[in-house]
């Protein structure tokens, strides 16, 4: 008999765990994902399209507060949780949960859940969202094509739209973000490869995702995203992994972050620059402990600012990247440390000026502290950010958002830009580890066998 299954996620690790493992699979039955983290992406379906002739109907995707009584109602045996960024001890709040009610809960491992490409792979992964993966991944890439290698990332999903037409996504240009249709999530995550020449992949499907970018890749990038797991193996690959000392202990506690320390062959100790010893011995120590052979980059990701006389003395809106500071439970971020460090006079409370999404943000958050949250996965969205930005009473906005918010947000205020990018402190750098990896194996040459000399008669 089949099993009924559903999947828990959040419009990504859940899509890919059923396309690779049950989307042909006659032994399961999904009757539904659940959906979380990410607002608008309930009360959906999983298009007929893309689920495969077992659902010519598509999957319901429905909250996740509404588990427990789809377990019931639909006499499921099998509950998969495919998201990321979960502290241990929220995942097993989740699993005693399924228990009691009478289904197996399960976490699928990369044996089930990984496709093989055919070229040389690096993951860059983290250990948390906010870690500081993606200057890690833009300083991979520049490693590798400063030896003329022709790169292509993909992305970890972020399909918030019209599945269908998100199936397979190239990014190469800024147009490309309007064709698509992003949201400001998803341009913070493309539009920095855009700038700096790269070619990018994302969307729904990843089998068919790599199929393409293999057509113009000599090495595939996987850009993870938050504390997720590669989609992706190789028989010629190296794993690297992110880990950020201003949250020591979060590298051993969250899931699947530890899973990617466990698989690490490198693991980057970002921001060295401007957290405590303490804390960044604490977290070498606890990679140490659980993976003796990783190699360590020790890194600092400096900041950059377009205007800092808009800070200096003034009183500073400060925008950070909004996944960082929710799921991620960040309470500062880069345009924090920008402002501490150009004497700002005062960080200005958003909170009395936030309206709409924002303030139901900063109520479902409610560590996020003095910071506006840069939620952009709507239309409404964006324009309450706008609002709350406009109304608030400072003197400037920092911005530090991985893209220019200016060219979405119409902000009547003085702003500046900050921006960062890896710097490994020491030996070896990306740089030195990458320096062999995709170098063609030449084939040792045998000398043909002489031919014997004719015998004369």
């Amino acid at each position: 008999m089949k099993r009924k299954v559903i999947i828990m996620g959040a419009a990504g690790r859940d899509f890919h765990n059923f396309n690779v493992f049950f989307r042909d699979n006659k032994d399961y039955e999904v009757v539904a994902f659940t959906a979380t983290q990410i607002p608008g992406i309930d009360d959906k379906k999983y298009p007929a399209a893309l689920a495969g002739k077992l659902y010519p109907n598509g999957i319901e995707i429905k909250p996740e507060s509404e588990l427990k009584e789809l377990i019931e109602k639909n006499n499921v045996d099998l509950v998969i949780l495919a998201y990321s960024d979960l502290h241990h001890e929220d995942v097993m709040h989740k699993a005693t949960m399924v228990n009691a009610i009478g289904a197996d809960f399960m976490l699928m491992g990369a044996n089930n859940t990984t496709i093989k490409t055919t070229k040389p792979l690096v993951t860059v992964c983290a250990t948390r969202t906010g870690c500081g993966k993606s200057q890690t991944t833009r300083a991979v890439i520049n490693a590798l094509k400063a030896r003329g290698l022709n790169v292509v990332a993909i992305r970890h999903p972020m399909p918030y739209g019209d599945l269908v037409k998100q199936k397979v996504q190239r990014f190469a240009e800024v147009a490309d973000l309007k064709k698509h249709k992003c949201t400001i999530e998803e341009m913070e995550e493309y539009e920095p490869h855009i700038m700096a020449g790269n070619v990018v992949y994302s969307g729904v499907d990843y089998e068919a995702i790599v199929r393409e970018a293999e057509k113009e890749a000599d090495v595939i990038i996987w850009d993870g995203g938050n504390n997720d797991i590669p989609f992706y193996c190789s028989d010629e690959m190296i794993r690297i992994v992110v880990v950020d000392p201003h949250r020591p202990g979060d590298e051993i506690t969250y899931f699947p972050g530890e899973s990617n320390v466990h698989m690490a062959d490198v693991v980057v100790i970002n921001k060295i620059d401007t957290a405590d010893m303490m804390d960044i011995n604490e977290v070498r120590q606890n990679v140490r402990y659980i993976n003796p052979n990783a190699i360590i980059v020790d890194a600092a990701s400096p900041l950059f600012v377009d205007k800092p006389e808009l800070i200096t003395g003034k009183r500073v809106l400060i925008v950070e990247d909004g996944p960082t500071l929710t799921h991620g439970n960040m309470a500062f971020g880069a345009g924090s440390v920008a402002a501490d460090k150009y004497g700002a006079a005062e960080f200005v409370d958003p909170r009395p000026w936030a309206v709409g999404e924002i303030a139901d943000t900063f109520e479902k958050y409610d560590t996020i502290g003095d910071i506006v949250p840069a939620m952009g996965y709507s239309a409404k969205q964006i324009k309450d950010l706008e609002t709350t930005i406009n109304a608030a009473d400072c003197d400037s906005v920092v911005i530090a958002t991985p893209i220019d918010l200016r060219r979405i947000v119409k902000i009547k205020k003085p702003a500046c830009q900050v921006g960062y990018e890896l710097q490994e402190i020491g030996v070896p750098t990306l740089a030195d580890i990458l320096k062999d990896f995709a170098t063609p194996k030449k084939a040792a040459k045998k000398a043909a066998p002489k031919k014997a000399a004719p015998k004369k008669k």
